[in-house]
């Protein structure tokens, strides 16, 4: 008897954990109870990728999988469609979308495949070039892909030093909005963050990552500013704001 593959195994497992003899957790989910998993898996791996941790991201990437089998168990159940059937709708995708691959062999750079894979998904698909953007991505990573698939499509700055006027006009912007309180404020932030992003993306500096390392610079520099008030006997709130200022210039220094 041929052994079953670890992924045959896997979709064993699922079956049966949805079964009548399965799992009163599992059986009770749907598709909409797993999404905050589906959300939570994926970006775990994003962390793990962003921290280059390969064995966790091993582990993720499994629990990510796990979220991909389940989806189909729970589709094949109401014979919509099963994991066979994902698999093969992205290989089939994979050979329409890499015909200079499976197809007739071409050398191409990965500008020019990116550019033709975007060529044949909008004659593959209804939906304009935008619209199959989902609306449900974070939202630094939603403005990054609407601003790259608009880019090719030739709507864009070539370089990006001529991105740097528009975000000085933005902050202007914002500056005449304090002045007139014209209630526009929100707008013109909103297109302040939009133009960093597409600094960023031209400057080829991933803006999440970004983001990422100062939140979690100021998340350490500010927790030892903490724990300098408490080696003093402080509390957050006791002091002054020259205080708090001096301690972070401190925790600057020490590269914290």
């Amino acid at each position: 008897m041929k052994k079953k593959s670890e992924m045959e195994r896997l979709i064993t497992f699922m079956a049966t954990l949805r079964g009548p003899k399965g799992c009163p957790w599992d059986r009770k989910q749907t598709h909409e109870t797993l999404v905050p998993y589906l959300m939570e898996e994926a970006h775990e791996a994003i962390e793990a990728i962003y921290e280059k941790n390969y064995k966790k991201l091993e582990e993720e990437l499994g629990d990510l999988l796990l979220q991909v089998v389940f989806h189909a168990q729970l589709a094949k159940e109401k014979k919509r469609f099963d994991i066979e059937k994902v698999a093969k709708g992205i290989s089939d995708k994979l050979i329409r979308r890499h015909p200079h691959v499976f197809g007739k062999k071409e050398k191409l750079t990965p500008a020019q495949v990116l550019e033709n894979w975007e060529k044949r998904k909008l004659k593959e698909k209804e939906d304009g070039v935008l619209e199959s953007i989902p609306k449900s991505l974070p939202i630094l990573f939603r403005a990054q892909r609407v601003q790259e698939k608009a880019a090719q499509f030739g709507f864009d700055w070539k370089k990006a030093h001529q991105v740097v006027p528009k975000l000085k006009e933005e902050i202007q912007e914002i500056e005449r909005d304090l002045k007139k309180k014209s209630g526009k404020l929100e707008e013109e932030i909103g297109d302040l963050f939009f133009t960093v992003i597409n600094l960023s993306r031209h400057l080829k500096v991933n803006p999440e990552k970004a983001l990422k390392t100062s939140v979690d610079k100021f998340e350490r520099r500010f927790a030892y500013i903490e724990a300098s008030l408490k080696k003093q006997k402080k509390n957050l709130g006791e002091v002054g704001l020259k205080e708090l200022d001096k301690l972070w210039n401190k925790a600057k220094k020490l590269k914290t």
